[in-house]
């Protein structure tokens, strides 16, 4: 067996595997994700900043690489575990995922049984872990950084994540015909976006519908936000405890307050709903893939929704201002909110779902609805 990589539990558990991607030391909060698609949005996802991610499907790696499916222009997550590493075959691959790997600096493991792995995490909830390859291989070390990780909670992540300086985006979705993303035609919106941590395929499904996007850093302030006068702001997803953003909550507040449109995204929707007094609380293993069903409270209607997150709403602290819109068939827990007065509401998922379903769509047309209505 190569024995190239170790991947150590907090528990104490040990894997033996490949190594396939950087070589290196790296700790954080093991997950597992269910989807069968989208690795590469996955590895460039903020949201999954201090997180070692496991991917239950079982061959990974064999659509390659192309710099078009990026969410970002780093590898955010703290490390990639996969059960069997699959040669590419693609008209649409510019790279191998070991390459990529490699090149983005993010230390992964294949040819473990992430089955075990993932019952291991189901039993247990999430679990600190250390993936230790190359010169760095010993069970030791790999076990003493997984037991020295302590975990997400009070961390504020979208700090580290966020962008250094405000930017326009005006790119619109990709076409199956040429292979390239669409540019936005007249933009009929002026909106804001706190970037917590936010994913590109956001952004390019805000462009589809007509808005010019300007994004601004996590710690932005209300006032700089309203002083651009815009038509509707919208909150990102990010990584890390939604508590640790204080800052931004107490920001969101007087955004929403001042009845501008107010749209919230995982990590976004935490921080809308914290800023008018829920409560948030830790998960014993989130959340994360493509197939999530989601139950609309208004319509009875079903959907399939893509999902990433570690922290969610508490139903029994939701605040006498907020009502909750949707929940997740899977556990029950809150999965949207909206104010009962003013134009703001949220969604836990990942609506934008790229490369996953697109059932949730309407959200960001509700946001363009608002932003018509608005005075």
């Amino acid at each position: 067996m190569n024995r190239s990589a170790i991947l150590a539990l907090s528990d104490g558990s040990v894997f033996y595997g490949s190594a396939i991607g950087a070589n290196g030391v790296s700790s954080g909060e093991v997950v597992f994700n269910t989807a069968m698609t989208g690795y590469q949005e996955i590895i460039t996802d903020p949201s999954y900043a201090k997180q070692i991610v496991t991917l239950t499907y079982p061959h990974i790696g064999s659509v390659g690489i192309n710099e078009l499916d990026d969410e970002s222009g780093l590898g955010f997550l703290a490390g990639l575990i996969i059960s069997n590493s699959s040669p590419c075959s693609n008209w649409r691959a510019t790279e191998m995922l070991s390459d990529f790997l490699k090149r983005r600096g993010v230390i992964a493991i294949a040819g473990i049984d992430t089955r075990r792995l993932t019952r291991m995490l189901r039993q247990k909830g999430s679990l600190a872990g250390c993936i230790c390859t190359g010169k760095n291989l010993s069970v030791d070390v790999a076990i003493n950084n997984a037991k020295k990780f302590s975990g997400l909670e009070n961390l504020d992540l979208a700090k580290e994540v966020t962008c250094a300086n405000s930017y326009k985006w005006v790119e619109g979705v990709w076409s199956s015909a040429t292979n390239e993303f669409q540019t936005g035609g007249r933009s009929k919106y002026q909106v804001v976006a706190i970037d917590f941590g936010i994913k590109s395929n956001i952004l390019r499904l805000l462009a589809d519908r007509g808005c010019e996007i300007e994004v601004v850093p996590a710690s932005t302030t209300a006032d700089v936000i309203l002083a651009k006068n815009p038509d509707g702001v919208f909150l990102s997803n990010g990584p890390g405890d939604p508590k640790a953003c204080g800052y931004a909550v107490e920001e969101v507040a007087k955004i929403a307050i001042s009845g501008i449109p107010t749209f919230g995204i995982c990590l976004g929707y935490q921080i809308l709903a914290l800023a008018f007094g829920a409560r948030t609380m830790k998960m014993k293993f989130g959340h994360h893939g493509a197939n999530h069903p989601v139950k609309d409270l208004a319509s009875k209607k079903v959907m399939i929704t893509s999902q990433n997150h570690g922290f969610a709403v508490d139903e029994s602290h939701i605040g006498d201002d907020l009502v909750v819109t949707h929940k997740s068939l899977f556990d029950g827990t809150i999965q949207g909110i909206k104010h009962k007065k003013l134009p703001a509401f949220g969604f836990q998922g990942h609506p934008e779902g790229s490369p996953g379903p697109h059932d949730i769509h309407a959200l960001f047309d509700k946001f363009e609805t608002l932003m018509d209505r608005a005075p």
